[in-house]
């Protein structure tokens, strides 16, 4: 027994210290990365987080955050914000879903050229494509023009300065988003486990909704919460085709600076943004555990 604990000893020790200093080099490496982060990211927030705690003479205060929950105004601009981001995000997966079903279908060099097309809008600013669809809906534009002379329609609808026309131009832009990272996950599912679903007796519906459905769903979620995030960050496109009758959370933090001057509450509610959106991810974490589902 002790010269088989001897050399089982040894082997043990030597493992952990090839474990630390593996840990040290890797510590060592990322060092960098991690300062980075420290500088670009936290100290920002640090900093925000800070002068939403003082007032317009630099006093302590926390009125800043009393109002936001207070103000009927504050209140109704982060409902108004989650209510247009969660339906641009439904939008895209209604849209994007079937989109990546069937480029994943295709062959490879059909998917890589319809690819390009999804990816034209990153090659073009946010800004022209808002004003571009600012051209196409307004009343007298070629979306308006068309369903007239169609006969859809009697007289021109009222497309742009609404919500109506904040939501199409921000599903436009977030659109390739989700794609992205739903059509990877597509791309990687081996489709002979569909075929031998159907073999096994299966329909064709319960072996896209058994098999193919759950094996996709890590894509939809990482595309799900990067539409959601980003969306509820918007300023250019809801500034330009609501027609000042929307209002998000970026329009007001933009507007408290540079109508009141006030950092101070401006920074207050972008903390609270940050914040309502970490909970928001957490309870997704939570409640669909999205560990478990990134680790099949």
């Amino acid at each position: 027994m002790s010269t088989r604990a001897g050399p089982q000893g040894d082997n043990a020790a030597a493992l952990l210290r090839q474990r630390q200093q593996e840990s040290q080099l890797f510590l060592g490496l990322s060092a960098p990365a991690l300062l980075a982060i420290m500088v670009i990211v936290f100290l920002p927030i640090s900093w925000l987080s800070g002068l939403s705690l003082f007032d317009r003479g630099g006093a302590f205060t926390l009125e800043n955050y009393s109002r936001i929950f207070q103000s009927p105004l504050y209140r109704n601009t982060f409902v108004v914000t989650f209510q247009i981001s969660a339906l641009v995000t439904l939008l895209c997966v209604v849209l994007g879903y079937p989109l990546c079903y069937w480029m994943a279908r295709m062959p490879p060099r059909r998917a890589a050229l319809c690819m390009i097309f999804v990816l034209v809008p990153f090659w073009t600013s946010v800004l022209v494509r808002t004003y571009a669809w600012l051209v196409l809906l307004q009343r007298n534009g070629l979306v308006n023009q068309w369903l007239v002379s169609l006969g859809i329609v009697d007289e021109p609808l009222q497309l742009a300065h609404n919500l109506t026309g904040s939501v199409i131009g921000m599903v436009h832009i977030m659109l390739p988003f989700l794609v992205l990272p739903l059509y990877a996950s597509m791309r990687a599912i081996d489709t002979d486990l569909v075929r031998a679903a159907i073999g096994m007796g299966a329909s064709p519906a319960r072996a896209f909704r058994d098999v193919f459905l759950p094996m996709s769903l890590p894509g939809l979620f990482a595309g799900v919460v990067l539409v959601f995030v980003l969306s509820l960050g918007f300023f250019v496109t809801p500034a330009l085709l609501g027609g000042g009758r929307v209002q998000m959370m970026a329009q007001r933090i933009e507007s408290t600076i540079t109508i009141y001057s006030n950092w101070g509450a401006a920074s207050a509610l972008g903390v609270v943004l940050l914040l309502a959106t970490m909970l928001l991810v957490w309870l997704l974490h939570r409640g669909f555990g999205l560990d478990r589902l990134f680790s099949r």
